[in-house]
């Protein structure tokens, strides 16, 4: 599946995420499920378990020795200010043929993400009651090194081998739609938005760019598979970062365009340049302390200079 963006092109990775969308969804519906049965059977009650859990999160103790609730909850909710600025989802947006369209998938996408989101919210919960009761076996040594395995461990040690193996693709299906698109996107940009704007040659075969956009989506994928084997945070952790860095640069920007007509170009500039910067100055060295997101800190960080630098250096108007 990962070499399709290479080989198809845009219908290709539609068409696979539709797939991998599916399989998302039945994993994020079909383990809870079954893991709610075993949990019954270890007298494990849910509903006392996630009254009973606590909304609070460590932070460096030098500083600060609790984050509150409400800024745990806002941390959470900062994951959908990204959305609006990931051009693989906007590109899909963008794809859209009519409103009755439009309509169609706002409920899908709603009912999607319900499933989706609950299902795991559930998975997390009923897996640490489990490795608790100790139902998953010497496997839940795994668990308490590195709490990111739970899925994978319910499945393989609840489950037979072959429906092991079609939740666990639902798993990476998750990882490999995200990266494929911005594959996609990525090898698109340089070839449509940057190497035909800088070459000199005035028209450029057709055959020629397909060449390109191929060979810069392996090499792009490369340059991802080496630096996901030599970072060390978590898979939380990298998503994160990169969710911040794509949504508060080109997110804030997005936004403003559409809805403030006094939105400038110094404004669109200051929008990509803060949120890069700040995303990885927030998460190299104030997020500990702070105890803010890098995904809520630098969206709110790129909006603000937006505005500021757009009343500042307005549009000048075309005297007609």
């Amino acid at each position: 599946m990962h070499q399709l963006p290479m080989l198809g092109g845009f219908i290709t990775v539609v068409a696979t995420d539709a797939f991998q969308a599916v399989l998302m969804v039945f994993t994020c519906v079909v383990l809870p499920i079954i893991a709610l049965g075993i949990a019954a059977t270890y007298n494990i009650n849910i509903a006392e378990t996630i009254a009973q859990a606590s909304y609070t999160i460590p932070l460096n103790v030098e500083t600060a020795k609790q984050a509150t609730g409400g800024l745990l909850i806002l941390n959470g909710l900062s994951w959908a200010f990204g959305y609006t600025g990931q051009p693989q989802l906007l590109t899909r947006m963008m794809a859209m043929r009519n409103k009755k369209d439009v309509q169609k998938s706002r409920w899908l996408a709603v009912a999607w993400t319900l499933l989706a989101y609950g299902g795991a919210f559930m998975i997390g919960i009923i897996g640490f009651k489990l490795v608790q009761a100790g139902a998953l076996g010497d496997a839940a040594s795994a668990v308490t090194t590195d709490a990111e395995k739970i899925m994978p461990i319910m499945v393989m040690t609840l489950l037979n081998p072959i429906l092991a193996g079609i939740l666990l693709s639902g798993a990476v299906s998750a990882m490999m739609s995200t990266a494929s698109s911005q594959l996609m996107v990525v090898s698109s940009s340089m070839t449509e938005d940057f190497y035909l704007h800088v070459t000199t040659k005035k028209k450029i075969k057709e055959k020629r760019l397909l060449f390109l956009n191929r060979i810069l989506t392996l090499i792009v994928g490369l340059a991802g598979f080496v630096l996901a084997i030599t970072m060390k945070d978590t898979v939380y952790g990298l998503v994160s970062y990169a969710w911040s860095g794509i949504g508060a640069s080109f997110g804030p920007a997005i936004v403003l365009l559409i809805f403030w007509k006094r939105f400038s170009r110094a404004g669109v500039f200051a929008s990509l340049i803060t949120g890069t910067v700040s995303a990885v100055v927030w998460k190299t060295w104030l997020l500990e302390p702070t105890g803010i997101s890098e995904r809520l800190a630098s969206y709110l960080l790129a909006f603000f200079m937006a505005v500021v630098f757009s009343l500042i250096f307005p549009e000048k108007k075309n005297k007609t």
